[in-house]
């Protein structure tokens, strides 16, 4: 991100109806002033400050987390996706269209349940690990390319795949043409279109900020306190 796409990413913003204001609950805002994951837990650090880095994941972090209240998710399926959604793309190899890094991420986080849900204060759980681990598998193979075996996990973690899905592609603001910018005929959600205006702002705000001089978490954690997020 530099200058000149942030510009442009302004510049072009669609005519958006404004988003209502979340109330998210206290445990999902504190949940979120924690998903700014250490830089070794990606598999390329040097990707920490990239479109798919730290701030990206924060931001898809805070979108689940108001999807989840949006569906009325209860504390426990609001936690899973929160986490779910900070460790999606930590292992990527690069920025480009990275095959398989889901799974990666998804096997990641099962050999280091304890450590990710420490972090939190939370106790992994199988259930809890296992929700998380194949809404991280499935959040890059669009719904059409499921095999019977995703299908059967789909369906047995349906509701945290949908908020994780859409709350990354909410994020797609970021990327530097509009025809890449979120679509809701990839998403399985409701309350998608709802929260675009709030998707924007808060890549508005964060990337402004980071190119300001602010650390990427503290660049997130401004946008989520300028939105009344946090």
């Amino acid at each position: 991100m530099d200058r000149a796409t942030i510009d442009w990413i302004t510049t072009n913003r669609p005519d958006l109806q404004p988003s209502p204001q979340p109330a998210l609950r206290p445990i999902a805002q504190y949940l979120l002033r924690w998903t700014g994951l250490p830089r070794d837990w990606m598999a390329e650090p040097r990707l920490y400050d990239s479109i798919h880095g730290v701030r990206h994941a924060m931001r898809t972090a805070a979108l689940a987390a108001i999807l989840a209240e949006a569906n009325g998710l209860d504390d426990a399926d609001t936690t899973t996706a929160i986490v779910a959604a900070a460790v999606h793309d930590c292992q990527r190899h690069h920025d480009k269209d990275d095959r398989g890094h889901g799974e990666r991420a998804a096997i990641w986080l099962a050999a280091n349940a304890d450590t990710v849900w420490g972090r939190f204060d939370l106790t992994a759980t199988p259930r809890r690990v296992t929700r998380a681990a194949t809404a991280i598998r499935l959040h890059d193979v669009p719904y059409g390319a499921f095999s019977p075996d995703d299908q059967a996990d789909y369906l047995r973690s349906q509701i945290i795949c949908d908020v994780v899905k859409a709350a990354d592609a909410l994020d797609r603001y970021r990327l530097p043409k509009t025809r890449w910018w979120p679509n809701a005929q990839h998403v399985k959600e409701p309350y998608f279109d709802a929260f675009r205006s709030l998707a924007f702002d808060l890549v508005s705000i964060s990337e402004k900020a980071h190119l300001a001089g602010a650390h990427s978490p503290a660049a997130v954690l401004y946008a989520l306190a300028e939105k009344e997020l946090a």
